[in-house]
């Protein structure tokens, strides 16, 4: 299967029978990006978490004092 990745336009054959190969048949909104995209974004992701005013907003969750 012949698949393009969604960042550098890179071309790519994959295994019909992978895994991937199967979620971008079943799922169409799904996209795929090549492993040094992949790599490149990560790499990035975790200096930024490394940074000092990194901050990770996470939704409060309130609980309901009749339902617990």
């Amino acid at each position: 299967m012949r698949v393009k990745c969604v960042i550098c336009d890179n071309i790519e054959n994959i295994d019909n029978g992978s895994p991937v190969a199967k979620k971008l048949r079943n799922r169409l909104n799904s996209t795929f990006m090549c492993e040094d995209c992949s790599e490149r974004i990560k790499e990035n992701t975790l200096k930024r978490h490394k940074n000092e005013n990194f901050q990770l907003y996470q939704s409060k969750e309130d609980t309901d004092q009749y339902l617990s």
